[in-house]
């Protein structure tokens, strides 16, 4: 049975449509990824999972269990992490566990098994309050809490956000060991690097989606030359690259802008030399292939 089935789901907060026809599957034991910015419509999308909405129109299975008509049994099935930190801040690591443990008629010792390579992290600050622990600990501390009852689904909304870049490796560590244990997992991330962790990822922007597939397949997908530009002066570099005819899109990548050219774009000679003209030094141009980022960055180009 598949972990989650979302089928046409439309979303509207009066005027603004937050979810545009949305479609996706995400079977069990599978790492699934939502790629998109601010405002995408992740978050309004793991709402309606968790019962906590309800679709102006479609349907969503959870389970095999319709969110708009079995909500009391998916909110026993499913683990969820929102965006914000949302554990009782007042409370111990242990206290926190605990609690959340008893909401779902269980303890920490009946499903510790799942949990005790997270726990083991923050087991040495179980006294301190969930409100003074660093990022990273919260963050292990949520997740800790949404596998306490041994969730058939794991709902993760952006849960890397503002976490410092070793913790965010762990997490997705942690994340690759529980899907092998069967747990389905749907995970949104504003984090492009995130991607290439997922089994299969779909790209959202202003409530739609509109690439699914395995990273792999979705950059393979790609069809324009994307070149990396680097020069003494990246500021200015990126302004004349936009404004050479041949050039479709261009945007910063890490140290170096990400050119793609339009299909009749002049001989690449004809950008060197116009690059030069325009006083650019150590003009650096090469062809790679194209990321997430790119295939996202697309979208917005369209």
């Amino acid at each position: 049975m598949d972990s989650v089935v979302v089928n046409h789901i439309v979303k509207t907060y009066g005027d603004v449509r937050a979810l545009t026809d949305i479609s996706l599957t995400v079977e069990a034991g599978e790492l699934f990824g939502l790629i998109g910015p601010d405002g995408a419509g992740k978050t309004t999308l793991f709402r309606i999972l968790t019962t906590l909405l309800l679709p102006d129109s479609g349907s969503a299975l959870v389970c095999g269990l319709d969110v708009a008509k079995d909500w009391r049994e998916i909110r026993t099935r499913v683990g969820y992490m929102p965006g914000r930190f949302s554990l009782y801040q007042d409370l111990s690591v242990e206290e926190n566990l605990s609690f959340f443990a008893t909401v779902f008629n269980t303890t920490v010792k009946e499903n510790y098994d799942l949990i005790r390579d997270i726990y083991v992290q923050i087991e040495p600050f179980k006294n301190r309050r969930a409100g003074k622990l660093s990022g990273g600990m919260k963050q292990k501390l949520a997740l800790c809490c949404a596998l306490i009852h041994r969730p058939d689904v794991l709902l993760l909304d952006e849960p890397t956000t503002g976490v410092d870049p070793v913790s965010r490796v762990e997490f997705w560590d942690m994340l690759d060991r529980l899907k092998k244990q069967g747990i389905g997992i749907l995970v949104s991330t504003p984090y492009m690097d995130e991607a290439s962790r997922c089994d299969r990822i779909a790209l959202m922007r202003d409530g739609r989606c509109f690439t699914t597939g395995s990273p792999g397949h979705v950059c393979q997908s790609f069809q324009k030359l994307v070149y990396s530009v680097r020069s003494a002066n990246m500021y200015k570099l990126l302004a004349d690259v936009r404004s050479w005819p041949g050039t479709y899109a261009c945007y910063t990548f890490g140290d170096s802008h990400h050119l793609t050219l339009k299909d009749d774009a002049p001989n690449l000679e004809n950008l060197e030399t116009c690059l030069k003209e325009k006083g650019h030094t150590d003009v650096l141009l090469n062809p790679v292939k194209p990321g997430v980022e790119d295939c996202f960055m697309e979208l917005g180009a369209n």
